[in-house]
Order: structure tokens, then sequence, then C-alpha cells
């Protein structure tokens, strides 16, 4: 990465003219978390700046006395010779874009984001800028994403279709999860029943006012109780393990992005899979760069290759791959 506003340093993004990292990889003085997934949110930061609403999932993930300044959608904050706010990116629970104003120039760190809305957290916001960091988690053109009301509704149908198994939705406990349980709120009010893993972190959204099916651990439950026609919704770490003893006959299903490759069901063991992700399609991906109107894009984690060279061909911009630790959609070990 050439001299500029944001580089990589062995810690991560760091700013210079500012004097902090973006969502750093080790321990550093000053920490600007786009959001809580354990790939961009780690322990041992001595100052913590986050939107306000993800104060929650971070106090409860890296420990209640961390010294987290929690700040406004679209406040501006003086770090340094820079002025930064945080922007929603539409991922999870509090994500955000940092948006990082030095001079004339303006940088955009976008963490992780989607295009399309949900109901369980604020919808992405498009932040001019001369040079856009972009995740590329799923940047190739097989990725088209359907609104998550069209997923939830083909989850709904598939829980109802045999009511004489429970159904077992895995999905990744912080964020999946969540928007699930929002968006099955338009098809019913029937109760879900929750992994301890999901349930400790749907009640901090249930906290900020996010609406969603009731539900209930399912370690309330008494032993005798069957989940018969039940839903339950678990991490992919339950899958298989000896938790799943507890259900008798389960049909399972995975909901996630990669589930829009043929294969990936059957070799991760599901009867069922969804197409349900909290990361831009490829067209989403396209369109951001180009609302952003930003001339110099550098591209992470996922087919960061790939979209770096699209854009390079087939759009009036310099794009180049950015190598970071961030690693996607993949199962967030800091879930419980």
């Amino acid at each position: 990465m050439p001299s500029s506003l944001i580089t990589v340093r062995p810690k991560g993004l760091y700013c210079e003219a500012g004097d902090f990292y973006i969502d750093p990889w080790k321990p550093v003085e000053t920490a600007l978390i786009t959001h809580a997934h354990a790939d961009h949110a780690y322990s041992g930061h001595q100052t913590y700046y986050a939107t306000a609403i993800s104060e929650g999932i971070l106090r409860r993930r890296l420990g209640k006395d961390i010294n987290l300044n929690g700040v406004g959608y679209g406040d501006k904050i003086k770090l340094g010779d820079t002025w930064v706010s945080f922007h929603s990116a539409g991922h999870v629970l509090g994500s955000a874009q940092v948006r990082v104003e030095h001079n004339d120039e303006v940088w955009v760190a976008s963490g992780d984001f989607r295009r399309d809305r949900a109901a369980s957290c604020e919808p992405f916001v498009v932040v001019g800028c001369d040079a856009f960091i972009t995740e590329a988690t799923f940047g190739l053109p097989i990725y088209h994403w359907d609104g998550g009301d069209v997923t939830a509704k083909q989850i709904y149908k598939w829980w109802q279709a045999d009511p004489t198994r429970p159904s077992l939705l895995f999905c990744y406990a912080f964020g999946k999860s969540q928007r699930v349980l929002a968006e099955l709120a338009k098809f019913t009010d029937k109760t879900v029943y929750l992994h301890g893993a999901v349930h400790n972190l749907t009640e901090i959204y249930r906290d900020v006012g996010v609406e969603m099916v009731p539900t209930i651990p399912v370690s309330q439950m008494e032993k005798s109780y069957k989940f018969t026609g039940d839903l339950i919704i678990a991490p992919p770490s339950g899958h298989r393990s000896s938790w799943m003893k507890r259900f008798k006959r389960p049909q399972t299903a995975f909901a996630s992005g990669w589930m829009a490759v043929r294969g990936n069901r059957r070799r991760r063991g599901y009867e069922r899979g969804f197409v349900l992700s909290d990361h831009a399609d490829w067209p989403g991906l396209i369109k951001t760069v180009e609302q952003t109107k930003a001339k110099t894009i550098y591209v992470t984690h996922g087919q960061n290759d790939v979209l770096a060279r699209y854009l390079n061909e087939k759009m009036d911009v310099v794009a180049s791959p950015l190598e970071t630790l961030y690693e996607g959609e993949t199962d967030d070990v800091q879930a419980s």
C-alpha cells in the first residue's frame, strides 16, 4: 500500500495523521472498531472508539471494563489532525464504516457491510470519499442475494412443513441469528428456542429495541420436553455435537451466503441450505464502489484479487488487493 492516509502496519490499518488504528489485530493505544465480530474486535487495546449502540455487544465480548468511547452515527470526533465519524454499514448491530477526513482528503474503511435492508440493524449509508477500503467476502459474480424477508419466508415454510420433528437451524450466533429472528416476526409470533450462545447476544438486541419473535433458551426447558414441531437456532459449532442429543430426529438447515454454492450444504452435512448473508453480494459491492465516487479502491478479505481486477478493467478507478487478517463470513468463535 503506497504512502497514504491509512496504511497497513503489522498491528492493523493505521492512520498516522490521527494516530489510531482501525480494527487492529494486535494491541494498540487507540482502536476504532467497525463492529464486534471476532476478526474485527480484539481485546487488549488501551482505548476503544465504536458506535454507542454496539457497546453492549463489545463489553460482553471484550470485557465490561474496557475503556470504550461510544459515538453516535454521523457524529464527528477530532483525533490528532483528523476528523473521524462512524456511518452505518448495515452488517450487524452497531456496525459502521469509518470515515476519516484530513485536510481535503476523505477515506472510508467499510469494515464488513451489507446493502439489502435487515430488520435487525440500521441500513447501509453511502459515504462519499476519495479512497474506499472495501471487503470482498463474496466478491464473485455468482453471489446474488434475495431479500431477507424472502429467505425468512422460506425458513418459516421449512419449519412448518414437518410438525413431527424439531427443526434445527444453524447460523452465526451474532448477527445472522438475530436477523432471522427479526425477519420471522413478519410471519409468525411463535416461540423459537435458542442455544445459549445465541440467547446471550439476542438479549442485547432486545435491550436496544430490536423486535423479534419470542425466544426461550433450550436450557430452560424440562428434560422431558420434546421440541416437536419447534424451531431451534444454534451456532454451527453445535452441529453434530453432544448438544444435539437433546433432539429426536431433527431436520437440519444452515443459513449462510455460502449456501449459494452447489455442494456446500452436502459437504457441511445439512439437509437444507438457506442463502442468507450479512455481507454485500457481487452487485452490492460494485454498486457501492460506484456510489462512493472514490477513485482509489483497496480490497480486503475474501475474493480481493478478483474484485480488484474487475474494478481496474471495468471501472474508472485504481483498485488494489489489501492483505489483512479479516476473515469474512465464518463461524464466530467468540459467540458464547
